[in-house]
Formats: C-alpha cells, sequence, structure tokens
C-alpha cells in the first residue's frame, strides 16, 4: 500500500523556527509537505479552506507553537477539540516552554506529544526522526 504524501500545518510565529523544521524534514527526506500558520486564526483559515494562498488535505498533522499571537496554541487547541470536524487532528506541540504547568494543560487536550525546541536536536532532527516513525507506525484520521 502506497502511504500519500503527509502535510504537516506548523503553527508557529517563529520564522527561524519554521525555516529550521522545514529544512530538516528536506535533509532527512521526510516526504511531507509543510503548510506554515503564524497564530491560530490562520491555522483555521487553512484548515477550513478560506485562506487565499494556502491549503491542507488529509491526511495531516499539526505541530503547535503554544506562544504566539492573536490565537495562542492553548485557545487554538481549545477550539480544534470543540470543532467536530477537526477535533480527532493529531497535534504535537513544539513549544520553547517547559513548563510543567503548559505540559499538564497541552496534554488535557489529548495531544499527541509535548516537545521543547531546545529537547529536539540541532536542525529537529529528532523531530523529523520522530515524526517518520510515528507516520509509519499509525494511521492518521
Amino acid at each position: 500500500m502506497v502511504r500519500p504524501t503527509l502535510h504537516v500545518l506548523l503553527v508557529d510565529d517563529d520564522d527561524v523556527a519554521i525555516e529550521a523544521v522545514t529544512r530538516s524534514f528536506q535533509k532527512n527526506m521526510i516526504d511531507c509537505k509543510i503548510i506554515p500558520a503564524e497564530n491560530g486564526v490562520v491555522a483555521f483559515d487553512i484548515l477550513r479552506n478560506n485562506h487565499p494562498e494556502r491549503t491542507i488535505t488529509k491526511p495531516f498533522l499539526i505541530l503547535l507553537d503554544l506562544n504566539m499571537p492573536q490565537m495562542n496554541g492553548f485557545e487554538f487547541l481549545q477550539a480544534l477539540r470543540a470543532d467536530i470536524q477537526f477535533r480527532d487532528s493529531v497535534v504535537f506541540v513544539l513549544t520553547t516552554s517547559d513548563s510543567d504547568q503548559d505540559r499538564t494543560q497541552a496534554y488535557d487536550e489529548n495531544i499527541a506529544g509535548y516537545m521543547t525546541k531546545s529537547s529536539v536536536g540541532p536542525q529537529f532532527k529528532k523531530l523529523a526522526s520522530l515524526l517518520e516513525e510515528y507516520c509509519a507506525a499509525v494511521i492518521l484520521p
């Protein structure tokens, strides 16, 4: 069975982080399409096909930063889980916050994993490996 191309909605307001994740996936030959969103509002526009330039199709997963303007990661997670169309979305938090409170609050919203940007290795290599193995082992909604 041929796996369809994975789409990754990368919700992060840090252009450097977006570029680093993109380069890591390319360097590690991860077959996916990264769609950036600078905050939760833009992410929902993309998910609902209301964005003028960016679209996403299934299967997809979401990499989510917590600290963003306009709609932060927690607000996004709450809205995502409340939306019947997207509540089963697979979300990994990728953030600078190492706070126990943030981690607990994120897991309360049924995330698949919580990673700090500093813990996924130089150039996000561990992130690329993790997502490659995860997607090879599971069937995404």
